[in-house]
């Protein structure tokens, strides 16, 4: 019996990585199309960031001028701290209510459907999850950090290498918020109402991220807490990439803490779909 060709099995391969690489590639233009049907929305939530940005910064500002020592934070840190993580908002999308469209699908069995596609599940709709980041910084995000750049002193790097490294920081960001809200919703295999645990969630996670106040701020115990869970690889890891807080070896070694979290987290979430797939078809026969 003659086997394949060894050129003709590269091929092949080649054919479906390229073939899997466009499918991922339309779903997360999807994500971004489907996004930008909801300007109105964006631009509410631009005006929401820009005032919570004032009293956030006000506060913290007044801090660091009444402190002597503001976990090594001064005006123009502290500025960059709270207009980068204010235009990051919209595309971590710290919410309450994670994915409703797959939390219904879950609740109703209709994911018995996505089971039967030609598409994985969890890579899908982290595509059309990173599409829809995506979409949020032109009418959110970006304007967001201009306006903080307008009225206060910000701090930020002159030097194109935390920008750079941003660009790999921000979608791990992404990824990793949304890998969370996959496995919260997954929950949903076995639980009849998740509202408890995505309140318990977004608690946590807004304040463990360091969106209330800067993790560098936090007492020892509540860091070393902190660092052990995958909330401030969301939030806190890229403003400090992208505000040069933390440069070089440093810098590379949180972006590589957050890429650990995302393989982490992914894997949990890929034992919870294939547990709540079983417990689907026992379920349903």
């Amino acid at each position: 019996m003659r086997g394949i060709p060894e050129g003709d099995g590269q091929r092949a391969v080649g054919a479906r990585f390229r073939s899997a690489a466009a499918l991922y590639a339309a779903l997360l233009g999807a994500g971004f199309r489907r996004q930008w049907q909801y300007k109105l929305a964006m631009f509410a939530g631009l005006f929401t960031n820009c005032v919570f940005g004032f009293v956030r910064a006000a506060v913290l500002i007044a801090a660091v001028d009444a402190a002597g020592d503001f976990g090594g934070y001064d005006r123009g840190s502290i500025g960059a701290y709270v207009w980068i993580s204010q235009g990051l908002l919209g595309a971590v999308q710290f919410i309450p209510a994670p994915l409703g469209e797959l939390d219904d699908r879950v609740k109703t069995g209709d994911i018995a459907i996505d089971f039967l596609r030609p598409v994985d599940i969890q890579w899908g709709y982290l595509a059309a999850d990173l599409g829809r980041a995506a979409c949020t910084f032109l009418p959110r995000g970006a304007p967001s950090f201009v306006v903080g750049m307008l009225t206060f002193g910000l701090a930020m790097p002159v030097t194109p290498g935390p920008y750079l490294l941003g660009l790999v920081s921000v979608p791990l960001a992404v990824a990793v918020s949304f890998l969370c809200r996959f496995v919260v919703v997954l929950i949903g295999f076995w639980v009849v109402d998740t509202r408890g645990i995505r309140a318990l969630h977004y608690a946590c996670g807004t304040f463990l991220a360091g969106l209330l106040v800067p993790v560098h701020m936090f007492p020892s115990w509540l860091a070393a807490v902190a660092a052990a869970t995958p909330f401030p690889s969301i939030l806190q890891a890229p403003v400090d990439v992208l505000s040069g807080r933390v440069t070089g070896a440093a810098a590379c070694s949180v972006v590589g803490v957050q890429a650990f979290w995302v393989l982490a987290i992914a894997i949990v979430g890929r034992v919870l779909l294939v547990a709540g797939r079983r417990r689907l078809e026992v379920q349903g026969g």
